[in-house]
C-alpha cells in the first residue's frame, strides 16, 4: 500500500509539473467523463421535470382518452384523420359501464382572450369542464371556491384562473367575485389556482376554467372533447382503461377485428414514450463516451512509453537494488491509473459546472447522480489500468545493466 501511495504522489507531481502536457494527455478521459455527468444529469432533471408536468395534466391517479392516440406511422395519422368526436354523452356512458370508475370529466380547452378592465391577455388558455372536474387533483382553488356542480349544469359564467392569470390582470387587487370578459363575454371570478410553474420557458398558471356548456355556447358545439377517468383506487388504473376501451368500442359498434378510432393512456404511458426518446440519447452518449475513451487510452499508453524511456536509468537502479519486476509493474501501472483518473475528476467538475449552468439558464433543473460520478472515476480508472499495462510490462523487463548504461 506505501508503495501505491508513493507512486500516486509521484504521478500527482509529474501532473503539477507538467500541467499543459497532463491536460492533453487525458484530454479523451476528460471530454467522455463531461459527456457522462452532463447528459445523465440533463436526463435526470427532465425525467423529474417532465413526470411533475404530466402528472399535473393528467393526474396520477387518472388516465386520459382522446380522439387521436398515440401515432407512429403515416398510416395511422391517415386513418385517425376519420376518428369520431368525443362526446358528453360517451363520458356518461363509460361511467355507467364500469362499476370501477369513480368519475369521468369531459374538458375541451383552446386559447382566447380574457381581459379585466384596461387589461388583456390575447391567448390565455381557456378550458371548460364537466360536473366531474372537482374530484381530480389536476384542478384546485387555493382561494376562493371551486365552480359547484350546479353552477356547471346550469352553465353559469362563472370561473376559476390560473396564478398568473390573477396576477397580469388584477395585480394586487383580489380577483374574486370581480368580472372578467373572456371572449367579449362576462365571467365572475370565484377561485385562483396555486401556482403550477413553467414549462420550456412557457407559463403553465395562465389559464381560465369555465363549465363546459359555458364553453360551448362561446365556441360551439363541434370541437371534440377529452375524457379524465379517475378509477375507484389507483391500482385499478389498468382494468379500469381496459373497462373504458371496452365501452367506447360498444358505444361506438367496433368490430372485433376494427382498429380502436380513440387514443387511451396514463401518465405511465406518456413517460414511457419519453424514456424510449431518451434511449435514443445514450446511445449516442455511449458512442462519444467509447471513442474519447479509446483515444485517451492510446494518448496514455504512449505518454507512459514515454515516461518509462525518460525514466529507464531509474527503473534500472530500482531493479539492481533489488526491485521486482511487479514492484516496477505496480510502479507504472498506479502511475497510469492516477493519470487517468485525474482526466475523470476534472470531467466530474467540468460536468457540474455545465449542470448548474444549464439549470441557470433553463427552466430544467439538472441532477446529479452518485453513480455518475461512480461510473465516471471508475472507467477512467480501468482505462488508465487497460492501457497502462503495455508500458508497465516493458518496464518491468528492461534489464537492469543495460538500462544504467543509458544515458
Amino acid at each position: 500500500m506505501a508503495q501505491i501511495l508513493e507512486s500516486a504522489l509521484l504521478a500527482l507531481q509529474a501532473i503539477r509539473a507538467n500541467t499543459l502536457r497532463s491536460f492533453m494527455t487525458v484530454l479523451g478521459n476528460i471530454v467522455a467523463v463531461t459527456a457522462i455527468v452532463t447528459v445523465v444529469s440533463l436526463i435526470q432533471g427532465m425525467n423529474a421535470f417532465i413526470g411533475d408536468t404530466i402528472v399535473s395534466e393528467v393526474g396520477a391517479d387518472s388516465f386520459m382518452v382522446q380522439r387521436v392516440g398515440i401515432t407512429t406511422t403515416d398510416e395511422e395519422i391517415e386513418r385517425a384523420r376519420n376518428n369520431p368526436r368525443l362526446t358528453l354523452d360517451e363520458a356518461r356512458y363509460i361511467t355507467r359501464f364500469s362499476p370501477i370508475v369513480s368519475a369521468v370529466m369531459a374538458q375541451a380547452q383552446t386559447r382566447g382572450a380574457v381581459a379585466y378592465r384596461g387589461t388583456e391577455l390575447e391567448q390565455a388558455q381557456i378550458q371548460g369542464v364537466s360536473r366531474d372536474f372537482a374530484q381530480f387533483s389536476t384542478f384546485d382553488a387555493e382561494r376562493g371556491r371551486m365552480i359547484t356542480t350546479a353552477e356547471v349544469d346550469r352553465e353559469r359564467p362563472v370561473a376559476i384562473i390560473g396564478y398568473d392569470t390573477a396576477e397580469r390582470l388584477f395585480g394586487a387587487v383580489d380577483p374574486l367575485e370581480k368580472e372578467i370578459q373572456i371572449v367579449g363575454r362576462p365571467f365572475r371570478v370565484v377561485g385562483v389556482s396555486a401556482r403550477k410553474g413553467g414549462m420550456m420557458g412557457a407559463s403553465q398558471d395562465e389559464f381560465v376554467v369555465i363549465p363546459l356548456g359555458a364553453y360551448e355556447k362561446i365556441f360551439g358545439l363541434r370541437q371534440s372533447l377529452s375524457l379524465l377517468v379517475k378509477p375507484e383506487v389507483p391500482e385499478l388504473m389498468p382494468d379500469a382503461m381496459d373497462d373504458a376501451t371496452v365501452a367506447l368500442r360498444v358505444r361506438r359498434r367496433l368490430k372485433p377485428a376494427e382498429p380502436d378510432n380513440f387514443g387511451i393512456f396514463s401518465s405511465g404511458t406518456i413517460m414511457g414514450i419519453y424514456q424510449q426518446a431518451t434511449e435514443g440519447v445514450f446511445a449516442v452518449l455511449i458512442g462519444v463516451v467509447a471513442l474519447s475513451l479509446l483515444v485517451g487510452g492510446i494518448v496514455i499508453m504512449n505518454i507512459m512509453l514515454m515516461v518509462v524511456s525518460e525514466r529507464t536509468r531509474e527503473i534500472g537502479l530500482r531493479k539492481a537494488l533489488g526491485a521486482k519486476r511487479r514492484d516496477i509493474m505496480t510502479q507504472v501501472l498506479t502511475e497510469s491509473v492516477t493519470l487517468s483518473t485525474f482526466g475523470g475528476v476534472v470531467g466530474i467538475v467540468l460536468g457540474y459546472l455545465a449542470g448548474r449552468a444549464m439549470t441557470a439558464l433553463s427552466p430544467i433543473t439538472a441532477q446529479l447522480e452518485w453513480w455518475s460520478v461512480v461510473l465516471g472515476i471508475g472507467v477512467t480508472a480501468a482505462v488508465g489500468l487497460f492501457f497502462g499495462a503495455y508500458p508497465a510490462l516493458q518496464a518491468s523487463r528492461l534489464d537492469p545493466v543495460e538500462a544504467l548504461r543509458r544515458e
